[in-house]
């Protein structure tokens, strides 16, 4: 990963600060709000790890596609997927319910 990837991530956050003021996209965006939750903290992970799509593909056992579908919250994943991704991340998958 280099220091062009880290930033475009780093930008697409400051891009969602400025989307959320928008009252429209706030109530879809909060209508999913757990999904991409956990997609912005697993592509956090990575990036923090300095870790391609491409290889975190490689050491969950995934594709690419699958990966970046995930990290975009794009798409519904089970627990057993959200853990083989943790674990490729160095990390540990904890669900809570309250």
């Amino acid at each position: 990963m280099n220091k062009q990837e880290i930033k475009k991530a780093m930008d697409f956050q400051e891009h969602l600060k400025e989307e959320l003021k928008n009252p429209e996209f706030k109530k879809l965006f909060d209508e999913a709000g757990e999904q991409f939750e956990i997609a912005y903290r697993l592509n956090h992970l990575r990036l923090e790890r300095r870790m391609s799509q491409a290889e975190l593909a490689r050491k969950s056992g995934m594709t690419q596609g699958n990966i970046a579908r995930l990290i975009s919250g794009n798409q519904n994943f089970t627990i057993q997927t959200l853990s083989r991704v943790a674990k490729a991340l160095g990390a540990k998958l904890k669900v809570s319910i309250t």
